[in-house]
Order: C-alpha cells, then sequence, then structure tokens
C-alpha cells in the first residue's frame, strides 16, 4: 500500500500536469459534428486558408464545398503542411489519425498526426502495462523515450504505447508497438488482457491534447527482457510497485514519467490495491482517470 504522502505528492502532480484548458476553445465543425477544439489563436490562424476553413462566431467550419472525406483530407492536409513549413506544428510523421465518425462508421477526414493537437481532435492509443513477479513479488516494466521522440523526449514511459492510425485496431496497434517498441513477439503481445480506457484532456504547447487511452495489463515471463527495435526506446528498467508510485510523484528531472504513462500507472496501482479506496487520494485519482483534473 502507498503511504498517504506519497499519494498526496502523486495526486498535486497529476492534477497540475493533468488539468483541463483554462482557457477558451472554439469548436470545429464538419457536417454539424464537433470534432475538435481550438484555442483562439490558433483558430484565427485558419482565416487565411479561406478554400478550406470558415472561421466566424467563435467556431471554424470545413468550407462548404468540401462534401467528401477525400476531399477534406487533401484539403486540410495541405493547410497542416504550410503550418508545419510555419513552425506551428511538431515533428511530421507522415501518419494519419481519423477525424470524426459519419453515419457509416467511416471517417469524416483523415488528418497527419503532426497536426492532431492543432486541432484538437479526439485521438486514440494503446498503453501496456507490462509486469513480471521478481523476488516473490510484481515489478513493472519502464521505458525510456528517446531524446529525438517529437513529443516528451527522454521521459519514461509504459513498456508499450502508441497512437492507433486510422485503418488500425487497438488490438493490432498493441502488437505492432510491442515489437516496435519491445520487441516482444506477437504471440506474447496478443496475451495482453484490455481492462479499460482512460481519457485526457489538458492544453499543451502544441495545442489540445484528447486522448483516450485503452489500457492493457500483459504478464511477461520472468526470463523476458524487452528490447526496443525502431529506436525510440533507449531503455528499460524494472521496477517495483513502491519505486513506481515514487517515480509518478516526480514532476521534474530525468526521471519523469509522461503524463499518459502516469495515468496508466495510477490506474494499475488502484486496480491492484495499492491506492486505499474510500480516501481522499483515491476519489481524486479516479476523478483523473475519467479525463476529469
Amino acid at each position: 500500500m502507498i503511504d498517504a504522502p506519497l499519494l498526496d505528492r502523486i495526486v498535486r502532480r497529476l492534477a497540475a500536469t493533468l488539468a483541463p484548458p483554462s482557457g477558451p476553445l472554439w469548436p470545429l465543425y464538419v457536417d454539424g459534428n464537433v470534432v475538435g477544439e481550438l484555442d483562439p489563436g490558433r483558430a484565427m490562424a485558419l482565416a487565411r486558408f479561406a478554400d478550406t476553413f470558415v472561421v466566424e462566431a467563435q467556431q471554424v467550419r470545413l468550407a462548404p464545398r468540401l462534401v467528401d472525406a477525400a476531399a477534406r483530407t487533401v484539403a486540410v492536409a495541405r493547410v497542416a503542411r504550410a503550418l508545419a513549413d510555419e513552425g506551428r506544428l511538431t515533428t511530421w510523421r507522415d501518419e494519419l489519425y481519423a477525424v470524426g465518425s459519419a453515419a457509416d462508421g467511416t471517417p469524416l477526414f483523415l488528418l497527419e498526426r503532426a497536426a492532431a493537437r492543432y486541432f484538437g481532435i479526439r485521438t486514440l492509443a494503446a498503453h501496456v502495462n507490462g509486469t513480471t513477479r521478481r523476488d516473490g513479488g510484481i515489478a513493472m516494466w519502464i521505458a525510456r523515450r528517446s531524446t529525438h521522440k517529437a513529443i516528451d523526449p527522454g521521459l519514461l514511459d509504459n513498456v508499450v504505447g502508441g497512437g492507433v492510425a486510422a485503418g488500425a485496431s487497438v488490438a493490432s496497434t498493441v502488437v505492432k508497438e510491442a515489437w516496435e517498441e519491445a520487441g516482444l513477439p506477437a504471440a506474447l503481445a496478443r496475451t495482453a488482457r484490455s481492462v479499460g480506457t482512460l481519457v485526457i484532456r489538458r492544453a499543451q504547447p502544441d495545442g489540445l491534447q484528447l486522448e483516450t487511452i485503452f489500457v492493457h495489463d500483459l504478464d511477461l515471463p520472468p526470463d523476458v527482457v524487452p528490447a526496443n527495435r525502431d529506436g525510440e526506446v533507449v531503455g528499460f528498467r524494472l521496477e517495483t510497485p513502491d519505486a513506481i508510485a515514487r517515480l509518478i510523484a516526480t514532476d521534474e528531472g530525468p526521471d519523469t514519467v509522461t503524463a499518459d504513462a502516469s495515468l496508466v500507472i495510477v490506474d494499475w496501482l488502484m486496480r491492484h490495491d495499492f491506492v486505499p479506496k474510500s480516501t481522499p487520494a483515491w476519489d481524486a485519482l479516479d476523478r483523473m482517470r475519467g479525463g476529469a483534473a
């Protein structure tokens, strides 16, 4: 069980890093559906792209001429590339995210991943808590992100985690990321158990992060040691629950855990009875799991 002073530190750190946006946000409409949210500055910067966006009355709409997903995707891609050339986006990924959903379940359009937060679209991610038995107890594998990552370079992270690209499923993303990030074979990755979802909604330097995280638990044999394959992770470490709790309470320095992974780990600690129920700390952390910091 995590002691009260450490829990208080975790609550304070996550309440700060997961705090919802404090300023106004303008909705982005497509076919009458709100598919994103932008702060006024980012919204007004789209007004010059009048062939693609209509910006008025504190809202943003796609131009009426863009009547289908293919046309929208091409038009918004041109805008995203212009924004990237002006340094308004993070590193270009050449990976597309699905935006919204039409009546038939297909996306309203596709958007370059680097522009997702600029437009404040809802993104999907799959994260995995990789645990193993060690010295009679349970321990969790933690990854360190490469310093070359566009988001959260050098910080600590879950052993596996990644965005769900357009056309991919959560399950296929788990398998793909497990191999690329941790060298875990598909047969082992497929044993990961889906245990629920978490929601993050917070302002970031590159826009609004609105993300649903699909959380998984994966039991790793004691002789399995993660090994990165794609250069996005520079190392792994195995930590006890107490050590993990201290890490997610850390808000600065080389051993800071990303906000996303911290929430995933908090959820694991709560589900495995390391956080006492019916306490103010439990209640605060439980609200954060639903996106309310």
